[in-house]
């Protein structure tokens, strides 16, 4: 019955992928005319052959630290968020005459009449957000495989939290110092490339309580093991995919747009100070998990109660006899 259920969510939530990377590469089709750009399905075209391969040779049909299904959405996403927004980009510069031949092709279908009424940008942004609220759904519908339904709802916090920061990023394109520098977007477009590639990683799932327990007694012991067990253990890692992937490359454009573009805003000035926040969080959390794991005594010393009056009482013998 376990099995069942787990072929049906796998079965749902690439058909939830398919559905919104379809959509997406059709707009892109209609915006450039051209027909070329349907090869930008071959992505979700092989989410069944994945999932026939995930289904056969794993245990809980999903993979443990990488999911191939979500990382074959994203090459059908991407690029075509690519094209979407350098396209957007040509028609804001003054010497072009674009047209919206799609909305021809809209108003012969009644019941997309609604649809015709949006303008290119208003389609931009609704496809970039839907991208990441199917990435979520997505997700959560998906087998949890090796996960537990806690580590699961992390998981899911974790990337509604790196959704908003993402989106932000499209939102500095509508700034008039930057809606008509090329540079500038495609620099903004490859960190949410790049930010992207968390998803398909799931580092951060935790270690059960016990199997912690058995990895400090395993290497309390000073020097090189404690710093390899740290560096190898899930959540450093996670913690640094983060800081390389997102919260890094975000603050420094963040910064590069305030001082050298002016743009100055309160979401600007707010998200930049998360992401300085964050990554000192984040490189003090490091360290306390380098520290914890190399020195695993230091912690239950220091807060075992008897540890500590047995010294004071050894000390006040000790005084009563001299």
């Amino acid at each position: 019955m376990c099995r069942v259920m787990n072929i049906l969510l796998a079965l749902l939530s690439r058909f939830l992928f398919a559905v919104h990377g379809i959509l997406t590469v059709w707009r892109v089709v209609e915006v450039t005319g051209q027909p070329c750009y349907w090869l930008l399905l071959t992505g979700v075209a092989l989410l069944g052959v994945e999932m026939a391969i995930t289904i056969k040779y794993t245990r809980n049909a999903e993979w443990k630290w990488f999911s191939p299904m979500v990382f074959l959405y994203l090459s059908t996403v991407i690029p075509s968020v690519w094209f979407l927004e350098l396209n957007l980009l040509q028609s804001n510069l003054p010497v072009n005459s674009s047209t919206n031949s799609d909305q021809q092709f809209f108003s012969r279908i009644p019941l997309t009449m609604g649809l015709a009424e949006l303008d290119p940008e208003n389609w931009v942004e609704a496809l970039e957000q839907t991208m990441l609220i199917v990435l979520v759904l997505g997700r959560w519908l998906m087998p949890k495989g090796d996960m537990s339904r806690d580590q699961l709802s992390q998981l899911l916090m974790v990337y509604v939290g790196l959704g908003a920061d993402i989106l932000d990023i499209f939102d500095t394109f509508k700034e008039p110092q930057v809606k008509t520098k090329q540079a500038v977007i495609i620099v903004g477009l490859s960190l949410f490339s790049w930010a992207l590639m968390q998803f398909p990683l799931v580092l951060t799932q935790t270690s059960h309580p016990k199997l912690q327990v058995e990895d400090q007694s395993e290497t309390a012991q000073p020097g090189r093991a404690g710093w390899t067990v740290s560096c190898c253990s899930s959540e450093v890692w996670s913690l640094l995919l983060t800081v390389g992937l997102q919260d890094g490359p975000f603050l420094i454009y963040r910064l590069y747009l305030m001082i050298r573009e002016n743009v100055l805003n309160q979401l600007m000035i707010f998200f930049t100070c998360k992401n300085i926040l964050i990554v000192l969080l984040e490189v003090y959390r490091i360290c306390v998990v380098h520290f914890e794991q190399s020195n695993p005594g230091s912690r239950t010393e220091s807060c075992d109660p008897s540890h500590e009056h047995s010294e004071w009482t050894d000390g006040i013998q000790l005084s009563g006899i001299d």
